[in-house]
C-alpha cells in the first residue's frame, strides 16, 4: 500500500524480508525496515506533540527548532510551531537523508499514524 500527496509518500508492505516501508517526498525515497518505519512513525508523533505544545509558549513570530532520536534514526524540524519544515537522516548501514517541506507535514503525520499498527 502506498499513499500520496502533495509533497510526500509513504507505504508498507508485509511481503519484502528487509524494507517493508516507503518515505519519501516528491523527488525522493527511502526504503525502511520495519524497524526502521516504527521509529519513524514514532519520533514523527512526538515532533508533532512538542510543536503542538510549543504553541503556548511562543509568540507567533518566533521559530523552533525540535530534534527527536532513535538509535536507528533523527528526525528534526524547524520553523513556526504551526509550520515547520522536516528533515530525517538514517544513521544504521547505510546513510540517507531526507526532507519535507511544510505543505506537507499534516497529512504526512496524519497518514503515518494510521498506515500501520506496529
Amino acid at each position: 500500500m502506498l499513499k500520496k500527496g502533495k509533497g510526500w509518500r509513504i507505504g508498507w508492505q508485509e511481503k519484502p524480508d528487509i524494507y517493508k516501508g516507503l518515505i519519501g517526498a516528491d523527488d525522493w525515497a527511502l526504503e525502511l525496515s520495519a524497524p526502521e518505519m516504527e521509529d519513524f512513525c514514532r519520533l514523527l508523533a512526538q515532533i508533532r506533540d512538542t510543536m503542538d505544545s510549543m504553541a503556548e509558549h511562543l509568540m507567533e513570530e518566533e521559530t523552533i527548532s525540535c530534534e527527536v532520536e532513535s538509535p536507528l534514526l533523527w528526525l528534526g524540524a524547524d520553523g513556526y510551531v504551526n509550520n515547520y519544515r522536516l528533515r530525517i537522516i538514517l544513521h544504521q548501514h547505510r546513510g540517507a537523508e531526507g526532507s519535507w517541506q511544510s505543505y506537507a507535514i499534516p497529512e504526512l503525520i496524519k497518514v503515518a499514524q494510521s498506515l500501520k499498527s506496529f
